[in-house]
C-alpha cells in the first residue's frame, strides 16, 4: 500500500523537488526531503504540514558522508526507503572559454557524482524493502548542445548513461532506474534567468509552444517510481513539450498551418 511506501527527494525545497514530494504525499506516501539550502528547507517542511510524514534534511549531495547519513536517518525514522527522486543540481552558464575549473567541478560534483553517491547509499535499503525505484532528473540539456551549457549539458548527459548503467546493474536487487529530462519549466531559476527574448525561442521550438509545470514534471517522475512503470527500466523520458522532437522551421510551418 502507498501508506507504507516512503521516497527520498534530493533538491526538495522548491520547484520540481518539491512539487514531486507533494505529488507522493497526495497519495499517502512518506517522504523525507534533502536540500542543501536548510532555511528554504525549513519553511518548506514547515508549510507542508504533515510533520509525521516527511523529514528534512539539510545535505550537500556532493558529500559523500553526508549522504551516506542522510539515507541512514531515512531508514531509521521510516524502516524502509522505495523510490529516490535524484533532482538536486546547479547550473553555472557561461561561455566555454570562461568555464573555470571550480565550475566544472563543482558543476559535475553536484549533477553528476550527487546522484551515484544518492543511488549507491539508498540501493542496499531499497533491496531490504523488497526493491524500488530510482528517478535521475537529467536535461535536454544533455540531449543537445547549446550556447554556455559546456558543464552543465555534459553533466546531465553523464546523468542519462549513468542511469542506464544502474539500471543495468540494480535491477538484479529488484530496482528499476529511469530518467526524465525536462524541457523548459516555469520555475523560479526559469523566470528569474530566461529574458522574454529566450522564452520566445523555446517556445518557437516547441510543438506545445509553452513552457512546462512544475506538476506536471512531478507526474511523469511519480509515474516511473509507481508499480504502473514495473517492466520499465534504463529509460530516459523527455517532458518537454516535444522540443527534442523537432528540428528548424516550426513557427513558419505553424504560421502555414494556420494560413491554409
Amino acid at each position: 500500500m502507498a501508506a507504507d511506501k516512503v521516497a527520498l527527494v534530493t533538491g526538495a525545497a522548491r520547484g520540481i523537488g518539491l512539487a514531486t514530494a507533494k505529488r507522493f504525499l497526495a497519495d499517502d506516501w512518506r517522504v523525507a526531503l534533502l536540500d542543501i539550502d536548510g532555511d528554504n528547507l525549513a519553511r518548506t517542511f514547515a508549510a507542508l504540514g504533515k510533520p509525521d510524514a516527511t523529514m528534512a534534511i539539510t545535505c550537500d549531495v556532493a558529500d559523500p558522508a553526508g549522504v551516506a547519513r542522510t539515507v541512514a536517518s531515512v531508514a531509521e525514522r521510516f524502516g524502509r526507503l522505495d523510490a529516490l527522486v535524484n533532482n538536486a543540481g546547479i547550473a553555472i552558464f557561461k561561455p566555454i572559454l570562461d568555464v573555470t575549473y571550480e565550475d566544472w567541478q563543482r558543476v559535475l560534483a553536484v549533477n553528476l557524482t550527487g546522484p551515484f553517491l544518492c543511488t549507491q547509499a539508498a540501493a542496499p535499503v531499497m533491496r531490504d524493502s523488497g526493491g524500488g525505484s530510482i528517478v535521475n532528473i537529467t536535461s535536454i540539456s544533455g540531449l543537445r548542445a547549446s550556447t554556455l551549457r559546456a558543464a552543465y549539458g555534459t553533466s546531465k548527459a553523464g546523468l542519462a548513461h549513468l542511469t542506464k548503467q544502474q539500471a543495468a546493474e540494480l535491477a538484479a536487487l529488484g530496482i528499476r532506474v529511469n530518467a526524465v529530462a525536462p524541457g523548459p519549466v516555469d520555475t523560479a531559476m526559469a523566470k528569474a534567468v530566461h529574458t522574454p527574448e529566450i522564452r520566445k525561442d523555446y517556445h518557437d521550438h516547441m510543438p506545445l509552444n509553452r513552457y512546462g509545470l512544475e506538476a506536471e514534471l512531478a507526474e511523469a517522475i511519480y509515474f516511473l517510481c509507481s508499480d504502473r512503470a514495473s517492466y520499465i527500466t534504463g529509460q530516459v523520458l523527455c517532458v518537454d513539450g516535444g522540443f527534442d522532437s523537432t528540428g528548424i522551421g516550426l513557427p513558419t510551418l505553424r504560421a502555414e498551418m494556420r494560413n491554409g
